[in-house]
């Protein structure tokens, strides 16, 4: 195989993890570009694996941050609602 080939990662443990963890869709979308970049490799493909591998890493990256503003939106929501709950309480 050539060098060129193997220096081509496919992401797909990242777009694996991004999918259970953060952004369920976007991490789909990881998962079939990080699919595809051995197919490619084999076939022969170097750019249209280097290209599917750059849109892996680019999906997967973008729905972990997704889901790390999702949780930080989350416990906030959650802290405002506790808080707003604690004040209503207090004329009781």
């Amino acid at each position: 195989m050539n060098t060129t080939a193997a220096q081509i990662p496919n992401h797909l443990v990242w777009a694996i993890l991004a999918t259970l963890f953060c952004c369920l869709p976007g991490g789909i979308v990881s998962i079939v570009y990080a699919a595809q970049v051995n197919g490619k490799i084999a076939a022969g493909d170097l750019a249209g694996a280097r290209d599917s591998s750059d849109k892996a890493k680019k999906w997967a990256m973008w729905s972990a941050i997704a889901g790390v503003i999702v949780a930080v939106l989350y416990v906030v929501l959650v802290m405002a609602m506790g808080g707003l709950g604690a004040l209503s309480n207090s004329g009781y």
